[in-house]
């Protein structure tokens, strides 16, 4: 038994990654665990941005350490598409050959009136797209407009799908959370291990 034990805990190694990304834009230093608590302690400047990843990290079941310290003098652009790219990256360090997980994963959700929906497939192709019905040009000290720059930089950190939108909804902050809610349980569930596949690569082409 305690053979078994010790087998099964090799198997369900904690996955994790981390990246430092130094630029003259921003300076990043981010920590990630997959298989994690839900824990979080996220500094970017933009707090409306910092609560986002707040709670996509606790809805994706993920633990994140992330300090970036940009040129917001000059926009918030640089941060949040390096942030992107930095978690993508994240992502996929932390995945490595991506054996033996589920690879795609979608989820809807709701938050009071909004709806949104996400989907995730971790295929090694990079293509996002992004639908939010936000309407205005702030939301909180958030730059709406930069959520597509985010997920743009995740598909390229990550070289993932993404896909996400809002169905329906009137609040402009609930638009957003509800898309970084689902956003994170597509993700969770695009990284969840399939112990039926656990020595297979989720692709018949042999390479992800």
């Amino acid at each position: 038994m305690e053979r078994d034990g010790m087998t099964a805990a090799k198997t369900l190694k904690v996955r994790s990654g981390t990246i430092k990304r130094d630029t003259t834009e921003t300076q990043i230093a981010l920590k990630l665990v997959v298989d994690g608590q839900g824990m979080y302690k996220v500094s970017t400047g933009i707090r409306f941005f910092d609560h986002m990843l707040e709670l996509f990290t606790r809805h994706g079941g993920f633990d994140l350490t992330l300090k970036c310290t940009g040129d917001l003098d000059v926009d918030q652009h640089h941060t949040v598409e390096d942030v992107g790219i930095a978690l993508g990256e994240a992502f996929s360090k932390a995945l490595g050959d991506k054996k033996g997980i589920m690879r795609a994963g979608y989820f809807v959700m709701a938050m009071d009136e909004t709806l949104a929906v996400a989907a995730v497939d971790l295929s090694g192709r990079v293509a996002y797209v992004v639908d939010d019905k936000v309407k205005v040009r702030l939301v909180g000290d958030f730059q709406s407009e930069l959520l597509t720059d985010f997920f743009d930089g995740f598909a390229r950190g990550a070289k993932a799908n993404v896909h996400v939108k809002t169905l329906y909804g009137r609040s402009n902050h609930h638009k957003i959370e509800a898309i970084f809610k689902a956003f994170a349980r597509a993700l969770r569930g695009a990284c969840s291990r399939d112990e039926r596949m656990r020595e297979m690569l989720p692709s018949t082409k042999g390479l992800l």
